[in-house]
């Protein structure tokens, strides 16, 4: 019993294809060139895109007390160069009430907001907050 050339043909099709995608200096695909080195670009529109991260990231976006944000600035994360911008906040829990303020690093990636970090205390230390109003009037 033996299989039809365009069996194996179709079977390793999904083999070939990822070869190809390769570069030749062994990194992956990326859809925006990590340049993770001293030349990141400012995130002028960092404000803003924070923001919209919010509205989703957050279960409940209205009524978020005690925002403040630092300035972008560029900081080294797991070895590569970021702009970094560290945010405080008290969200409103699911019940209405309040509980402790947190504190969140946000890293961007070629002036584009990348992730948030959870554990920002030593990436955020030092960090000179200035208040964010605009986070606490976000709406659903």
């Amino acid at each position: 019993m033996g299989i039809s050339v365009k069996r194996a043909a179709i079977l390793l099709l999904p083999i070939v294809l990822a070869a190809c995608a390769g570069g030749d200096d062994g990194r992956g695909i990326a859809f925006d060139d990590d340049r993770g080195g001293v030349n990141q670009p400012f995130p002028d529109n960092y404000r803003a895109e924070l923001l919209a991260f919010m509205r989703t990231y957050l279960n409940n976006p209205v009524g978020v007390h005690d925002a403040a944000l630092a300035q972008p600035v560029q900081r080294t994360v797991g070895g590569r160069v970021r702009y970094v911008t560290c945010l405080r906040f008290t969200p409103r829990e699911s019940d209405g009430s309040y509980r402790e303020l947190r504190e969140r690093a946000v890293l961007y990636v070629n002036g584009r907001l990348d992730r948030m970090v959870e554990n920002a205390s030593d990436v955020c230390a030092g960090a000179v907050y200035t208040a964010f109003p605009e986070l606490g009037k976000l709406t659903r």
